[in-house]
């Protein structure tokens, strides 16, 4: 096992008129290989900064995110990301959306390269329409535009998006918010379930504290300092072991009061 991730003495800081704005302060992290680690923390503590920060798709103002040993410049394909608020093609079937990922990283910008690989274009198709039916959706909404599906369904064709790619580092950011209760069931069991038959590393950030519980194998409570300005940092590292939702409902109620109770202390926490 290696580290995956190294988040080294992050300060994030954005510009606010005539001052600036401090969001996340002196942030260190190691995340390794194969772990499944859940961020949370109050609204507007830096999650979600802090997990594009791992993409790539923002810069520190100090310090420094490296994945695998180099460090972030831009996305690339080492980090599949399903964000809170997902983006579909409109103009792309439900199937076309799942599978495009594929098709672009197999036959690049060329079109004609898809007429010369039927049977690998065929391969495609079908393992998208098995993710289909892993994210509660059926076959009959494969030939479906975006437009035509609900809010809850574009975002399990979004999340099966990523899935498909098999990315070594799989990033979520509230990704289950928009379903109903019975689904997201399903796919926080189903998310759980490839985590452990890929051994990919995942971070995902949830405002719940029991899905983070019961998801991850290690828990980061981000907390803001309650001094104005200076940004949140880590209050809470905390190595869960691999529960799940089927496990002692004591044991979970336990570690649901702990990290809450330390998303709002000042003084970090940090548990083996």
């Amino acid at each position: 096992m290696h580290t995956a991730i190294q988040i080294q003495n992050v300060c994030v800081e954005y510009a606010a008129g005539q001052s600036s704005r401090c969001v996340l302060n002196g942030v260190s992290l190691g995340i390794e290989s194969g772990e499944f680690v859940t961020i949370v923390g109050e609204t507007g503590c830096g999650k979600s900064t802090l997990l594009r920060l791992i993409l790539g798709e923002e810069k520190p103002t100090r310090g420094r995110v490296l994945v695998n040993g180099g460090e972030r410049s831009q996305p690339d394909r080492h980090c599949g990301y399903v964000p809170q608020k997902y983006s579909l093609f409109p103009d792309k079937t439900v199937l076309d959306n799942i599978t495009f990922g594929l098709e672009v990283t197999a036959f690049g910008a060329w079109p004609f390269m898809r007429l010369l690989h039927r049977k690998q274009l065929r391969d495609f198709r079908a393992e998208a329409l098995r993710y289909l039916r892993h994210t509660g959706l059926n076959e009959a909404d494969a030939c479906k535009y975006p437009h035509q599906l609900s809010g809850g369904m574009q975002q399990r064709v979004a999340i099966a998006t990523a899935l498909i790619m098999k990315p070594p580092i799989l990033l979520m950011d509230e990704a289950f918010s928009a379903l109903d209760p019975a689904t997201r069931t399903g796919m926080q069991r189903l998310i759980k379930t490839l985590w452990r038959e890929s051994g990919a590393t995942i971070v995902f950030v949830t405002h719940n504290t029991r899905e983070a519980v019961c998801l991850g194998t290690r828990i980061i409570a981000l907390a803001k300092n309650r001094l104005e300005g200076c940004g949140s940092s880590v209050a809470l590292d905390l190595a869960a072991g691999d529960l799940d939702f089927d496990s002692s409902e004591s044991h979970i109620g336990e570690l649901v009061h702990e990290v809450e109770s330390a998303s709002v202390r000042e003084t970090p926490l940090v548990y083996n």
